[in-house]
């Protein structure tokens, strides 16, 4: 691959670090500059190596990594640089691009389904890219455009003609009379050539990607066909996948806010200026006060209580919000968590458990009594009951963090129950998931609690750890 002209490869570098930003990725024009440092010096012989250059110059951590590749991809595609003329010719398309009838033997797609099959038998990767260009140049269009592509292109097609997890037995077939390792059990097998399907899907929905892009422009389709890094996922709307990578960005995420807090206390620590001990040191600088004295405090550590909504959607929120807490729980002198659904119960011992994390939520309704009569969400009773049971965990160093969406089912919200929650408590914060132009919707009571406590919006873990960091006292 031979390099583009410079004024493109310029306008290539800075069109990903906009869009690297767009997904939330700090990169700043020192980053940017080392970028074109490596583009120099690694050039477009080796596009891998290019990818792993620019990865090292833009990136802070391993999990953006995802973000990065899939949009690297969209800005410098494959073939990015090669002159038209060595360039591969595309596969050829039959004249008639409708499915075929039931019954009607597909001479192109049995060719690229056998030759995917020996691709997956043989782990090789790069004729697994080259026949993802040609299942979506045969099969990935869709419109009616007059131009081929013209309206898009579409991986879930494509993939739905070809069906590549239909080859499993005959790439299973093809590994038992090959394989060197008997020992290897077929559901060893198995589950590599699911891996390498897996893999290869990616790879057709990258392709998409790229002709897309092609279509409307590389930046417009990062916004949208790009997934954003696990810690800007919304809670509300994370799959289990993206709930499981959440759960692994716990304890970075922890040391990183204990860091900070641990920091706002000892700036705390420094009360107020004394100004007797400041003038008598002065007299040593000629009555200039140069090193002020101040009134030393010893503040004690905050105790910290969670009343979290485990039902429904907001489940994952509460589940990733308790398992911060308690990887931090050594920033407090106490911390006791509550789960609701309608009824309070306290979970802090099923916290300490050190069960698999993804089994909390589960975990917690099975074994805690946080239903009563019905299933559904109910914040008047559930905030009642905890001011009825459980006031005593709340103390003048208590700070109450409040997790849910405040959707109460038309039921009465029970304001005074927050009221006296409130009126025990130093600090009272409700964490809200939903956005705030959906607070005065449906059957939310979000404002009508905002009017008692603080209320934030809270949709994604970056967003969490700010709160957290900024609203918890020292």
């Amino acid at each position: 691959m031979t390099a583009p002209p410079p004024a493109d490869t310029a306008a290539r570098l800075t069109g990903l670090v906009r869009a690297l930003r767009g997904h939330g990725l700090r990169i700043g024009p020192a980053e940017t500059v080392d970028a074109a440092a490596v583009l120099e010096v690694l050039g477009f012989a080796d596009r891998e190596q290019m990818r792993a250059g620019l990865a090292a110059a833009l990136l802070r951590s391993e999990g953006q990594r995802t973000v990065f590749d899939a949009t690297f991809d969209l800005f410098f595609p494959l073939g990015v640089g090669t002159p038209e003329a060595v360039r591969a010719d595309p596969p050829p398309v039959p004249d008639d691009p409708e499915p075929p009838r039931f019954g009607r033997p597909d001479p192109l797609r049995e060719q690229l389904r056998e030759r995917l099959a020996a691709a997956l038998a043989d782990d090789d990767r790069a004729a697994q890219a080259r026949l993802a260009g040609e299942v979506m140049e045969a099969f990935g269009r869709y419109g009616t455009g007059g131009a081929p592509g013209a309206d898009g292109w579409s991986a879930q097609q494509a993939l739905g003609r070809l069906a590549p997890e239909t080859l499993l037995a005959r790439v299973l077939a093809a590994l038992r009379e090959r394989r060197s390792a008997p020992d290897l059990s077929d559901l060893v097998l198995a589950d590599e050539i699911r891996r390498r399907i897996q893999d290869f899907r990616a790879m057709t929905a990258g392709e998409a990607r790229r002709r897309v892009a092609e279509l409307r422009g590389p930046e417009r389709i990062a916004e949208r066909a790009v997934a954003p890094t696990a810690d800007l996922v919304d809670f509300l709307y994370a799959g289990r996948g993206q709930l499981a990578e959440l759960r692994r960005t716990v304890h970075p995420l922890a040391r990183k806010l204990a860091t900070r807090l641990a920091a706002r206390r000892r700036r705390a620590a420094r009360g107020e200026i004394d100004l007797r001990r400041t003038l008598r040191r002065s007299l040593t600088t000629g009555g200039v006060p140069l090193r002020p004295a101040y009134r030393l405090r010893r503040p004690a550590r905050p105790e910290l209580v969670l009343l979290c909504d485990v039902s429904g959607s907001v489940a994952g929120f509460a589940d990733f919000t308790m398992l911060l807490v308690q990887a931090m729980s050594e920033q407090f002198s106490k911390v006791r968590v509550f789960a609701f659904v309608n009824r309070t119960a306290e979970v802090t011992g099923l916290l300490r458990g050190g069960d698999d994390p993804a089994r909390l939520a589960a975990r917690i309704l099975a074994e805690a009594k946080v239903t009563g009569y019905h299933g559904n969400s109910d914040y008047g009773s559930a905030l009642g009951g905890f001011a009825e049971r459980h006031l005593d965990a709340v103390g003048p160093r208590t700070c109450v963090l409040i997790l849910g969406d405040a959707r109460n089912n038309q039921r009465d919200p029970n304001l005074d129950a927050l009221r006296r929650i409130a009126g025990r408590a130093r600090r009272v914060f409700w964490l809200n998931p939903e956005q705030p132009s959906l607070w005065p919707t449906g059957d939310s009571a979000a404002l009508a609690y905002a009017g008692v406590v603080e209320m934030h919006s809270c949709r994604n873990a970056r967003r969490l750890g700010e709160l957290i960091a900024r609203l918890l006292p020292v």
